[in-house]
């Protein structure tokens, strides 16, 4: 059974940052990607980052500049910096992996508010 298990989510003020982890149950690189997603009642889930087994990263639009994946093989974890969050970065934040079939966290709240 693989598992990935997102961790560090919370409540932050606007222009706050906060650090996602997603802890894996294997290594991270016998995964084809890894990345983050998010979700808000009556959304579609939105893709936020994603990092490849090669290293190559790719952004969502509406993240780019501020959200930074990044991982740390030896601890099978990937991270999401998300810095001068905004209201709108409110959501449910899914950590992903993919491997011949996707796999999905369970989900962290974040919440961005004064």
């Amino acid at each position: 059974q693989v598992l990935v298990a997102e961790s560090g989510g919370g409540t932050v003020q606007p222009g706050g940052s906060l650090r996602l982890s997603c802890a894996a149950s294997r290594s991270i690189l016998s995964f084809n990607g890894m990345g983050w997603y998010r979700q808000t009642p009556g959304k579609e889930r939105e893709l936020l980052a994603y990092i490849t087994r090669e290293g190559s990263t790719n952004y969502g639009d509406s993240v780019k500049g501020r959200f930074a994946i990044s991982r740390d093989s030896a601890k099978n974890t990937v991270y999401l910096q998300m810095n001068s969050l905004k209201p709108e970065d409110t959501a449910v934040y899914y950590c992903y992996a993919h491997s011949g079939r996707p796999y999905w966290g369970q989900g962290t709240q974040v919440t961005v508010s004064s």
